[in-house]
C-alpha cells in the first residue's frame, strides 16, 4: 500500500505509482537501469561551489566532472531543460541541452538520449551526470550535461514542494522522508556526527580509553531506573539491557585503567517525553584520582570546546534564550537553590520528614508519597521550583545521600553526599560524583536500595554481588561524570524536542 505523506489522495499516488512502474520497465528495455550497479562520482555539489566561484555568467569551463544525487526538481522547456541534483552536501542545477546529449549519446552508441531523460526521469529519481562545468546567464552553477546514467528509479513521489512534511510525527516515522525535504533535519544529524567525533578526540587526547561493556546485563545497575528485560534462550538466562555503563567502567578502574570511558547506548523502560526517550546515547568519564570537583572542571572544558568546534562560539541561541557556555559556569548547592526560590532551608528541619513536608505544602508543592525522608523532600522541591528555572550553565552540587547510592559521602556535610548535575536551559545534561569506592558502605546503600525495590520501586537499585566484589578488591579514589549526547545535540542544534536528534526514536504505533 502506498504510504501517505503527500496532500494527495490514496488513489492518486496508486495511479503515480503505475506510471513510474511503467518508465521503470521502459528503462529497462533501454538497459538504462533502473538500478545500477556503481557510477563513478568525481565531485561533490558543495565542492564545485566552492572551487568554481570565480567562473563568469554565461561562460563554459572545461573541466570534465561526474556527479550523482537525487532528481529534486524538474524544468522542461523544450529543446532545453533544468534538473536540481542533491547530494549530501548540497545542490548543483544540470544544465540539459537536447543537441549535446544527443550528440554524445550517438557518439557513445548508447540510448541515453535527451528524450529519454525527460520522459522518463522523475522527481526523486537517483541520476548520475557527466558534464563539464557552466555558469547560466543568471548566475546558476551547473553541470552542462553530456552523458547521464539511471542509477535508481524512485516509484513515490517527494513530499510537496512547498508544504515538505507538514505532520510533525510523519518527520519522525518516516525519517528518510524529512531528510530528503529538510536541508536543516540534515545538518542537526550531522552535527551530532562531527559533535561525538569532537568528544571522542577530546578525550583520546587526554589519555582517556574507551572500553566497550556489556549491553545485556544479569543485574541493571549504575542508576535508578525502570530496565528493559529479556531472557537468553541458550543459557536460559533472564538479561536486562543496561540502564547505565557505569559498574562496568568502574570494574575497568578497579583493574587498572585510570582513565577511561564509554559513549553508547543506553536503555531505559520509561515515558516518552521532549526531552525522554527510552534509548539513548550517553558518554560516562572515569579519571582515578580525581573528585568531583575535578570532574566539573573536566565538564566546562569539554562542552565548551566541544560548542566552540561545532557552533563556532561559546555563546549560542536556544529556542529564543542566549545561551553562554564560556567557562567559568555558576556552582552552587542544592539547598542555596531551593532556598533562593522557595525561601524554605531545609538544614533547619533536621530529620523531621513531617515538618519539612508541612512546609512544601504551605508554599504551594505537591509531597509525593514516595518522598519518605527530608533529602528526598528536598530533591522534590528542587525539581518542583528550581531545575526548570536554571537556563544558563549551572553546576548543582551536594545531593541529598538517599537519591545518591552510588556517590562518596561528603567529606565535611552530614547527609549529603559529593555529587553534581549540570543544568543548562532548564534541562539535566550532565550528572558526577565522587565515586563511593568504600565497599562496606556501599553494600549498606545497594541494600537499602534493595528494600525499596521489593516495596514496590521498581526504579530502585538492585544488587549487584559481583560489582561489592570489585571493590573489596580496592578501587582508587575516582571521579565520574556521565553526560546524555541527545541533549546536548539539542541544544548545540536549537532543537526543541530529542526526537529531533534522534535519527529512529521510539513512537507509538500508528492505529490502522
Amino acid at each position: 500500500m502506498p504510504p501517505r505523506w503527500c496532500s494527495i489522495s490514496d488513489f492518486a499516488l496508486s495511479e503515480l505509482r503505475e506510471t513510474r512502474l511503467e518508465k521503470s520497465q521502459a528503462l529497462k528495455g533501454l538497459g538504462q537501469g533502473p538500478y545500477s550497479v556503481s557510477f563513478d562520482q568525481s565531485h561533490h555539489a558543495a565542492t564545485l561551489h566552492a572551487d568554481h566561484d570565480d567562473l563568469p555568467n554565461g561562460e563554459d569551463r572545461l573541466v570534465n566532472v561526474s556527479v550523482a544525487g537525487r532528481v529534486m526538481s524538474r524544468r522542461v522547456m523544450g529543446k532545453l531543460a533544468f534538473f536540481t541534483l542533491a547530494d549530501q552536501t548540497g545542490t548543483i542545477q544540470l544544465y540539459l541541452e537536447k543537441a549535446t546529449i544527443d550528440e554524445f549519446a550517438k557518439d557513445a552508441n548508447n540510448d541515453s538520449s535527451f528524450s529519454q531523460l525527460t520522459d522518463l526521469v522523475d522527481s526523486g529519481d537517483w541520476i548520475g551526470a557527466k558534464g563539464i562545468l557552466r555558469r547560466t546567464d543568471r548566475g546558476e552553477l551547473s553541470i552542462k550535461v553530456r552523458s547521464w546514467q539511471m542509477l535508481s528509479k524512485s516509484l513515490q513521489p517527494l513530499p510537496d514542494k512547498w508544504h515538505g512534511l507538514a505532520d510533525v510525527e510523519k518527520r519522525y516515522r518516516q525519517r528518510y522522508l524529512d531528510l530528503i525535504v529538510s536541508p536543516n533535519s540534515r545538518d542537526t544529524f550531522r552535527r551530532r556526527a562531527l559533535m561525538v567525533s569532537a568528544i571522542r578526540r577530546w578525550l583520546d587526547d587526554r589519555g582517556f580509553l574507551e572500553i566497550d561493556t556489556p549491553v545485556l546485563q544479569s543485574e541493571a545497575g549504575g542508576a535508578e531506573a525502570r530496565p528493559f528485560i529479556t531472557h537468553h534462550n541458550t543459557l536460559d538466562l533472564p538479561l536486562y539491557l543496561r540502564i547505565a555503563s557505569e559498574l562496568h567502567l568502574k570494574r575497568l578502574v578497579v583493574g587498572g585503567f585510570e582513565r577511561v570511558y564509554e559513549l553508547g547506548r543506553i536503555f531505559r523502560n520509561e515515558g516518552v517525553s521532549t526531552r525522554h526517550n527510552p534509548e539513548f546515547t550517553s558518554v560516562e568519564i572515569y579519571k582515578a584520582f580525581a573528585d568531583y570537583l575535578e570532574m566539573m572542571d573536566l565538564t566546562e572544558q569539554l562542552i565548551a570546546s566541544v560548542c566552540l568546534q561545532i557552533c563556532e562560539s561559546t555563546k549560542l541561541s536556544y529556542q529564543g534564550m542566549e545561551i553562554d557556555l564560556t567557562p567559568p559556569w555558576r556552582r552552587a548547592t542544592m539547598h542555596e537553590l531551593v532556598e533562593e526560590a522557595t525561601g524554605l532551608d531545609f538544614k533547619t528541619f533536621g530529620k523531621d520528614r513531617d515538618r519539612a513536608a508541612s512546609a512544601m505544602i504551605e508554599v504551594g508543592l505537591s509531597v509525593p508519597d514516595k518522598a519518605d525522608s527530608v533529602g528526598r523532600l528536598l530533591n522534590e522541591t528542587f525539581e518542583q521550583s528550581v531545575e526548570s528555572n536554571l537556563l544558563q550553565p549551572t553546576f548543582v552540587i551536594d545531593y541529598p545521600i538517599e537519591i545518591s547510592p552510588l556517590a562518596r559521602r561528603h567529606r565535611s556535610k552530614e547527609g549529603l553526599v559529593e555529587r553534581f548535575e549540570l543544568f543548562i536551559t532548564g534541562r539535566e545534561i550532565a550528572n558526577a560524583f565522587s565515586e563511593l569506592i568504600d565497599p562496606i558502605d556501599q553494600r549498606q546503600r545497594l541494600e537499602s536500595q534493595q528494600l525499596r525495590r521489593q516495596a514496590g520501586d521498581l526504579e530502585a537499585h538492585g544488587v549487584d554481588e559481583d560489582f561489592l566484589s570489585a571493590l573489596e578488591v580496592g578501587m582508587p579514589p575516582t571521579g565520574g561524570l556521565g553526560i546524555g549526547i541527545d541533549r546536548l545535540v539539542m541544544l548545540l542544534t536549537d532543537s526543541p524536542s530529542i526526537r529531533d536528534v534522534i535519527a529512529f526514536p521510539i513512537l507509538r504505533p500508528e492505529s490502522k
